[in-house]
């Protein structure tokens, strides 16, 4: 990350130049793209709360060999700051473990707090492990490692295939440490099924359903499937979760499905499935970088194919239940990003005004320079200014196309989003 002389500062001048933006979504933006470190003593009280699950990526600026106090061991999945000098509305925010970072967590008279660069910030609350976290499978498998929840309990994660076929840097997308994070979890010890079974899923989710009340929806998901797994084609490996999801529990949460651009019919499966919401996810909107930087996607399918099956996906779902992921700041990345915020916002613009002119509704990921990805190894990093306007023009074109909020990601508002990887759900308008 790039160093900056005073970060205080320069959110300070940030709230000033976009008064619109509230200070809690630009310090967000600015945990999730420089990480956060944790002080030893919040460390080790930490560990007695929900912890980070590593539900599909590592979401860390550093691999777990380089952590010297074993963070990824005891840190939390998510926290929420509250309170501090600036008042701070709450706001729950992924953790992305950095010991470099200038943000860290502390612990100090019974209480988490967030200090920048060794100032109170605000205080840190974190959430306690669900019943069902302490509870394994009959085979002896923790539910942590197949059904874990994020969203502060919102969503419950399905990763059922935690490899991609996107190999190496000829196919992966190189933001993407998928592999490489599977590789390090099942080196550390970490209990981390590779493929998990419809049974298993099953299981699980029979003993949240008995002792949860606060997930309201779950994802389905995985790694993309270029030729077969087990025999299966992609459609046909991951809509046997959903089917058997559905079947026991019919609508019992918001279904959500995030795999590849898939053709018309197979979409139709999916929504038949009882999938209610599709993740058909772009990345990245500029046709040279997302040729540059997803090359897999676009050799087996391609970027015109892509946007071609999202709107099509937008005729069988309905537009507002179709949410492409953009993978927001990646567009910068050296060597071949844009140089200027300026042009970034312009082309990444242009593809929200694309998608939500047909009544699409894309949503963001904040990139996170993953070191064990192609581009997050020796990254400057995207300006914090570039998420802060991002926001601006996120917020705006829904506006402009007076689109409703994205279903299945909870309220919107400050005080109220659950989404903890990007603060566009923050800087939407709160419903009445």
């Amino acid at each position: 990350m790039e160093k900056n002389k005073d970060v205080i500062s320069e959110i300070e001048d940030l709230v000033e130049l976009y008064p619109d933006i509230p200070i809690e979504a630009i310090v967000k933006e600015d945990l999730l793209r420089r990480g956060m470190a944790w002080s030893s003593v919040a460390l080790e009280t930490a560990a007695h709360f929900k912890r980070k699950a590593y539900f599909i990526f590592s979401f860390d600026m550093v691999p777990m060999k380089e952590m010297a106090q074993k963070e990824f061991a005891k840190a939390p999945e998510e926290i929420r700051l509250a309170d501090g000098p600036h008042k701070f509305r709450p706001t729950i925010v992924s953790v992305r473990l950095n010991p470099a970072s200038p943000y860290c967590v502390d612990f100090q008279e019974e209480s988490f707090v967030l200090k920048l660069d060794g100032r109170i910030l605000a205080r840190v609350e974190l959430q306690k492990s669900p019943e069902y976290y302490s509870r394994t499978l009959a085979s002896g498998k923790p539910i942590t490692d197949i059904a874990p929840t994020i969203e502060w309990g919102y969503l419950l994660y399905l990763t059922t295939f935690r490899l991609c076929q996107y190999q190496g840097p000829e196919e992966a997308c190189q933001f993407c440490d998928i592999n490489k994070n599977f590789r390090q979890q099942k080196k550390s010890g970490r209990p981390y099924t590779p493929v998990k079974s419809v049974e298993e899923i099953v299981e699980a989710l029979e003993i949240i359903a008995s002792t949860d009340s606060d997930s309201k929806a779950y994802t389905v998901t995985g790694g993309s499937i270029t030729g077969t797994l087990d025999g299966m084609s992609e459609i046909d490996f991951y809509v046997r979760y959903p089917e058997a999801i559905e079947k026991r529990w019919p609508k019992r949460w918001i279904s959500k499905a995030v795999v590849q651009a898939l053709p018309k019919d197979e979409v139709r499966r999916l929504l038949d499935a009882g999938v209610q919401i599709y993740h058909p996810n772009f990345e990245i909107w500029d046709k040279r970088l997302f040729e540059l930087y997803c090359p897999g996607k676009a050799r087996h399918i391609g970027r015109d194919e892509w946007i071609k099956r999202i709107l099509d996906a937008a005729t069988v779902f309905g537009p507002d239940r179709v949410i492409p992921n953009f993978v927001a700041g990646v567009e910068m990345a050296s060597p071949e990003g844009f140089s200027s915020v300026d042009d970034a916002i312009a082309s990444t613009a242009e593809g929200l005004d694309f998608f939500m002119s047909h009544g699409i509704s894309p949503r963001f990921t904040t990139w996170c320079p993953e070191p064990m990805s192609i581009l997050g190894k020796d990254q400057a990093g995207t300006p914090l200014e570039y998420h802060v306007r991002l926001l601006q023009v996120y917020r705006d074109t829904r506006l402009r196309y007076n689109l409703p909020p994205p279903v299945g990601y909870g309220d919107p508002g400050l005080g109220k989003a659950v989404f903890s990887v990007s603060a566009f759900m923050d800087v939407l308008p709160p419903l009445n």
